[in-house]
């Protein structure tokens, strides 16, 4: 019997799935059996793998097939220590996401962490120097000084949609 952590991580990602396949009509799905089967440790996995297999067990989310540069985890969690973000860096909850992130990646990708947060509401992460609009946001330089912005879920995608699925598609 899966445990309630893996159960709820499960639902945010396929609420995402859903949330994309509906915006951009398209395709989105879990990753079967997620969790870092070619980041990290795994990734001696990619020397056997296909690049469409390497797509479709990167991160948390297989896009369509023309989203080549999509690289996404999900983490949903009943807290956050959000005044880390100010009082303390590196946070450490949020590092370990970013890296966990950074792990599936490849050159050119538009990286992005999805987070959900009990009563909290729904947030991003994503790498720069991705230009994407934003209203509010908070910029965050991982231990690693990676740049990243955190921004609002839906004020993103309402700003972004064409952007993000350009960048994401793009040639590198």
């Amino acid at each position: 019997m899966p445990s309630k952590s893996k159960t709820k991580g499960k639902g945010f990602e396929r609420e995402v799935c859903n949330f994309l396949s509906e915006l951009y009509e398209d395709s989105f799905t879990r990753v079967p059996d997620s969790g870092a089967f070619t980041g990290g440790k795994n990734a001696y996995r990619r020397e056997s793998l296909t690049e469409g297999q390497v797509r479709a067990h990167k991160g948390d989310i297989i896009p369509p097939d023309e989203w080549l540069h999509f690289n996404a985890e999900c983490k949903n969690y009943a807290e956050f220590p959000f005044h880390q973000l100010f009082t303390q860096s590196p946070v450490p909850l949020l590092e370990s996401w970013l890296e966990q992130t950074l792990d599936a990646a490849d050159p050119g990708d538009c990286n992005i962490l999805f987070m959900k947060f009990n009563r909290k509401g729904r947030y991003l992460a994503y790498q720069l120097p991705q230009n994407f609009n934003t209203i509010r946001h908070l910029d965050y330089t991982d231990k690693s000084g990676n740049n990243w912005r955190i921004t609002g879920f839906d004020d993103f995608f309402t700003l972004n949609k064409d952007i993000f699925s350009q960048s994401c598609k793009k040639e590198v």
